[in-house]
């Protein structure tokens, strides 16, 4: 059974990741990723631009599905290896989150909707990932998410 996850990351970070096929989480921790499988859908929520930084994005920047594979660990450099999972990352546009927290089943409702972004990755219901990749101008279909041409606006530049 396929399944949907966000994961949480600044852009600057995500950026890199779509640029080179992969994801990361939980400052490069394995575990999270062990719960992802071939053909799961992924959206990266932004809470920063930057790492470290309090300039606020709140967006969703990146929306792809899980590789075959499990996670593998990377050298950074200065004694950091996190372990990563590749992704196939899709065309998309990014999309501020505030117009879809009533419409979304994990914050409809919900006060402190930014409580789950704490996990720094959780799963969401098929409903809420098929919002997300609507917003992002991403087509969802059953049997995974095809792309559509993204709409005019901020679009994150691979490259």
């Amino acid at each position: 059974m396929k399944r949907s996850w966000i994961a949480v990351a600044s852009a600057e970070h995500v950026q890199r990741g779509r640029r080179e096929g992969f994801m990361q989480v939980c400052h490069g921790k394995a575990a999270p990723l062990r719960r992802l499988h071939p053909g799961d859908r992924v959206a990266y929520y932004s809470p920063t631009l930057v790492f470290g930084d309090k300039a606020p994005c709140q967006a969703f920047t990146a929306i792809g599905t899980v590789q075959c594979g499990l996670p593998y660990q990377v050298d950074m450099g200065d004694g950091f290896h996190p372990f990563r999972r590749d992704v196939s990352w899709l065309e998309a546009r990014e999309a501020s989150i505030h117009p879809l927290l009533g419409r979304l089943e994990f914050t409809a409702g919900v006060r402190n909707w930014g409580y789950p972004f704490r996990f720094g990755l959780f799963p969401v219901s098929e409903h809420d990932m098929d919002i997300i990749a609507a917003a992002m101008a991403v087509a969802c279909a059953s049997e995974g998410i095809a792309t559509s041409p993204p709409p005019q606006g901020r679009l994150w530049e691979e490259g």
